[in-house]
């Protein structure tokens, strides 16, 4: 493993939960108090993270793993560039970004939960997946790495956890190359007709009962559920990234718009 000097940090994007105030973030569809988000994310976390790759698998029938392969096939990161997977989790994106830049090239993993971080550090040791491979524990918010540090950034299920979206977008904007490629995975709103009575019944009822049964954990799949609904839709993420000074943005749907990657280029 490298070093985490591999990439010099640089300055920090201020965030909205540094401003006083009684402002309020939403977790799923409780409103909390705008630094108490984090910490309520990361016991979600640390709840889930030993059973985070099964879940995932029984949860999407396996289709999470299309959706990150359609991510991979358009990062178009070439041998000896360098990559940054934010709330990186296990390391799915990493180890396809890792392939894909090669031995002379560099991935860094990070997540703002150190439990999610060993996690994915552990796996893709395992995997053989380490050469090329750094790790930082980073809050999305404030990424602490060098202006113009990557030529792509991949955030994966990620984003909607994060209490201040905007200051997540400009931090990752800051990190881009001129040229360089952010990638936002992310669960949606539904566009193909019918599909979203039946994708709620089975996100309110359905998963929960699966996280208990196998995460001995309700309540953070019902979380799950309800943070998909409250993050933006399609076109009002697309806006963000706009207004974070991505250009050439636009949105692939997923699933019938059940999970979307959009994409943004800073140039």
């Amino acid at each position: 493993m490298r070093s985490c000097n591999a990439v010099e940090s640089g300055p920090m994007t201020r965030s909205a939960s540094d401003t006083p105030g009684d402002r309020t973030a939403d977790f799923g569809y409780e409103e909390v108090p705008w630094n108490e988000k984090a910490r309520r994310v990361r016991g979600v976390f640390d709840s889930v993270a030993g059973k985070y790759d099964l879940m995932n698998d029984l949860m999407s029938g396996g289709l999470h793993r299309v959706w990150k392969h359609f991510t991979l096939g358009q990062t178009g990161l070439r041998p000896g560039q360098r990559a940054l997977d934010v709330a990186g989790g296990t390391g799915d994106l990493t180890r396809g970004m890792a392939r894909q830049v090669g031995e002379s090239g560099l991935v860094v993993l990070s997540d703002i939960n150190a439990a999610m971080l060993e996690r994915g550090r552990d796996r893709l040791i395992d995997l053989g997946v380490a050469g090329n491979v750094d790790f930082a524990q980073a809050n999305a918010e404030k990424l602490p790495f060098a202006d113009g540090s990557f030529d792509c950034i991949t955030i994966g299920f990620g984003l909607r956890n994060v209490t201040d979206k905007a200051a997540a977008l400009a931090s990752m904007a800051r990190v881009l190359r001129p040229g360089g490629q952010l990638l936002i995975l992310e669960f949606s709103h539904p566009v193909a007709p019918g599909i979203k009575p039946l994708y709620d019944a089975y996100s309110f009822h359905v998963l929960p009962v699966l996280g208990q049964l196998v995460a001995n954990d309700s309540s953070s799949y019902r979380y799950l559920a309800e943070s998909i609904r409250k993050h933006p839709d399609q076109e009002t993420l697309l806006g963000m990234m706009r207004e974070a000074g991505l250009e050439g943005c636009r949105y692939h749907n997923l699933s019938g718009g059940i999970v979307a990657l959009h994409r943004g280029y800073r140039y």
